[in-house]
C-alpha cells in the first residue's frame, strides 16, 4: 500500500468518527430537553436556548460536510497534483513495431525524469482507463490509406465506436506515417479528432513524421521535455547504418509484365552484428545515381571533388549528396560547397522484409524495381537495382519486428502473400523447416506461373520433402478467367475452417492496395467478423504489408 493511499484512509477513518461522534453529542442534547414534566405554557428559555444550541451545531455540521465535498471535487478537476500530474499513461498503436520503440523510448524519458509512467498496447485500453489517466500520450503508426495497425483494430471499433466522457484528459499524438499516401498519418489524425470531439484537451500539436524522420522525432522529444519539466533530456539514439556489402543480385522474372523484381544478397561487415529471425526488417540508406550528382554539380558549378566540413568532419560534398534530398538547381544557385551542404537534408530510409535467415550466410531480400511517370527508377529500387555495384558497400540496419514474428512452431501456419511478398514468408518458411515444424500452408499469387514463381524450385523441393503440407498458386494471367489468392482462400473454406480450428496462425504478407484488403474480406466471409477480431486480438493473423 503507497503512503499516500495510508494517509487517505486513516483521514477518512477519523473523519467518520467525527461525523459519528458529532452525531450522538446532537442525539444527546436532543434527549436532555425530554428530562422532567412537558411543560403546557410556552417553552421556558432554557429549552430555547438547548434548541438553539442543537440547531446551530446541526447548521455547522452540515456546512463542514459541504466545504469538504466541494474542496473535494475541486481537488479531483485539478486532476489530483499530488497523483495524477505525477504519471503518464503512453500508448502504442504499431504495425511494424516501431511505434512500440518509440513508446518505449518516450517512457523511459518520462520515467528518467521522475514522472509515473504506464505502458499499454492500444489493445489493452478502454474508455474508462483513458477517463481516469489524467494525461495520455499516444504513438500511432497508420497503414496504407490512413488505416490504423491491426491491433488498433479492436479499440477503433469498442472505444472510438462509442461515445466517451474525456473532458479531464489531457493527452497528445505522435503519428507515425509516410508522405507518398494520400492519407498521410491518416489514423493519428483519426485518434486526435476522436479525442478533441470528446473533450480531450490537447498537450500539444499532433506531431507527424515522415519515414522515421529524424527532425521531427526530436521536435517530439522536445515536448517530452517540456512535460517532465527536464528540459535537457539526453537525446535518442538514433540507429546508426552499419556497412554492409553487396554480394548477389539476380532479376528472377526476366520479361514479366509485371516489371522487374530483384533478388539480392548481403554480407555484414566484420564489425556489424548481422542477426536476425524470420519477420524483421531491413532498413537501408538509399543513394542517387552517382551521375545525378555529377551532372547537379557541374551545372552549379562546384567542383565535383569538392570538400566540406559537417558535424566536425570533413566530407565529400558528392558522397554527401547522393544521400540526400537533391535541391533543384535554382535553390542553389550562386551558393558554395560548404553553405549547400549546410542545407541538405537526409534521403528516408527504405524497409525491406528479409527473405532469408542468418544460416543461409547472407541476407536476401526482394525487391521490385519501380518507376516513376517520367520512367526513370525509384530512389530505393534504382538504388538497389541499378546503380550500387556488386562488390560495393550497402548502407542497412536491422530492426526488429515483432508484430510478425513466429508462431509456436507446434501449430499449423497458413502463410498467404503475393508478388515480392513471398520474401517474408521465405524467411518463416525456413525459420520453421530448420525446428521441424511441417504444418505450413502456402498459398501464393502472382502474374505468370513461367515468369513470376519467385523462389520455385525452392518451394516445390519443400512440397515434395513434406515440409510444405499444402501449396495454393494463383497465377492471375495464367487463364483467361484470373484468379486471385484471396479466390483461391475462398474455395478452401473447409481446409481454412479445420487449420483455424487446429490452432493455425494466418500470416500475409504482400501488396496493400488489392491482395491484403482481398484476403481480410475473404477470411471474413468465411470465419466471421468476430472470429477474425478474435484471431487479430490473440496475434494469429498478422500482417506485413505494403
Amino acid at each position: 500500500m503507497s503512503s499516500n493511499t495510508a494517509r487517505w484512509r486513516s483521514r477518512t477513518f477519523w473523519g467518520n468518527f467525527a461525523s459519528l461522534a458529532s452525531l450522538a453529542l446532537i442525539a444527546a442534547a436532543f434527549f436532555a430537553l425530554q428530562q422532567g414534566d412537558w411543560w403546557p405554557a410556552m417553552p421556558r428559555a432554557d429549552r430555547w436556548i438547548g434548541a438553539a444550541i442543537a440547531l446551530f451545531s446541526y447548521l455547522l455540521f452540515c456546512a463542514a460536510f459541504l466545504w469538504r465535498s466541494r474542496t473535494r471535487k475541486a481537488n479531483d478537476d485539478i486532476p489530483n497534483a499530488a497523483t495524477r500530474d505525477s504519471s503518464v499513461l503512453v500508448v502504442h498503436a504499431s504495425q511494424t513495431g516501431f511505434a512500440q520503440q518509440l513508446a518505449e523510448r518516450s517512457a523511459e524519458n518520462l520515467r528518467n525524469s521522475g514522472l509515473t509512467v504506464k505502458l499499454r498496447a492500444i489493445a489493452e485500453v478502454d474508455s474508462a482507463m483513458l477517463a481516469t489517466a489524467g494525461r495520455v500520450l499516444f504513438v500511432a503508426s497508420t497503414t496504407g490509406e490512413g488505416d490504423p495497425p491491426d491491433q488498433a483494430l479492436a479499440f477503433v471499433r469498442d472505444v472510438m465506436g462509442q461515445p466517451a466522457a474525456l473532458g479531464r484528459l489531457r493527452y497528445a499524438v505522435l503519428a507515425l506515417g509516410d508522405r507518398e499516401y494520400e492519407h498521410f498519418c491518416g489514423f493519428g489524425h483519426q485518434l486526435d479528432n476522436w479525442l478533441r470531439q470528446h473533450g480531450a484537451q490537447s498537450l500539444f500539436d499532433i506531431v507527424e513524421v515522415d519515414n522515421a524522420d529524424e527532425s521531427a522525432l526530436r521536435h517530439w522529444q522536445h515536448h517530452l521535455g517540456q512535460l517532465s519539466g527536464v528540459t535537457d533530456l539526453p537525446d535518442w539514439t538514433q540507429p546508426r547504418y552499419e556497412r554492409w556489402t553487396l554480394v548477389e543480385r539476380r532479376e528472377l522474372n526476366p520479361g514479366s509484365v509485371g516489371g522487374g523484381a530483384f533478388h539480392l544478397a548481403m554480407t555484414p561487415s566484420a564489425e556489424s552484428v548481422g542477426h536476425w529471425v524470420a519477420g524483421d526488417i531491413a532498413e537501408i540508406g538509399p543513394r542517387h545515381s552517382p551521375l545525378v550528382v555529377a551532372a547537379l554539380l557541374g551545372q552549379a558549378g562546384i567542383a565535383a571533388d569538392a570538400s566540406v566540413v559537417i558535424d566536425g568532419q570533413l566530407q565529400s560534398l558528392a558522397e554527401l549528396l547522393a544521400g540526400s534530398h537533391l535541391p533543384t538547381l535554382d535553390e542553389i544557385r550562386d551558393m558554395d560547397a560548404q553553405a549547400l551542404a549546410e542545407t541538405l537534408k537526409p534521403l528516408p530510409h527504405r524497409e525491406y522484409s528479409i527473405a532469408s535467415l542468418p544460416s543461409d550466410g547472407a541476407l536476401h531480400i526482394l525487391l521490385r524495381r519501380l518507376l516513376r511517370a517520367d520512367g526513370t527508377p525509384g530512389i530505393g529500387s534504382g538504388w538497389l537495382c541499378d546503380y550500387a555495384p556488386v562488390g560495393g558497400e550497402i548502407a542497412l540496419r536491422l530492426r526488429s519486428n515483432p508484430n510478425f514474428h513466429a508462431p509456436d512452431p507446434a501449430k499449423p501456419m497458413i502463410l498467404i502473400g503475393n508478388g515480392t511478398g513471398i520474401a517474408g514468408l521465405r524467411a518463416h518458411l525456413k525459420q520453421r523447416i530448420a525446428v521441424g515444424a511441417r504444418r505450413n500452408w502456402l498459398l501464393f499469387g502472382e502474374r505468370n506461373s513461367d515468369r513470376d514463381f519467385f523462389y520455385r524450385d525452392e518451394i516445390l523441393h519443400w512440397q515434395a520433402q513434406n515440409h510444405i503440407e499444402r501449396l495454393d498458386l494463383a497465377f492471375s494471367r495464367d487463364r483467361t478467367e484470373r484468379v486471385y489468392v484471396q479466390q483461391k482462400l475462398q474455395a478452401m473454406a473447409e481446409v481454412l475452417h479445420e487449420w483455424v480450428k487446429a490452432g493455425a496462425s494466418i500470416y500475409v504478407c504482400g501488396s496493400l492496395a488489392g491482395m491484403a484488403p482481398g484476403v481480410d474480406g475473404a477470411l471474413r466471409r468465411i470465419l466471421g467478423d468476430a472470429n477474425v477480431e478474435s484471431m487479430l486480438t490473440e496475434g494469429r493473423y498478422r500482417r506485413d504489408v505494403y
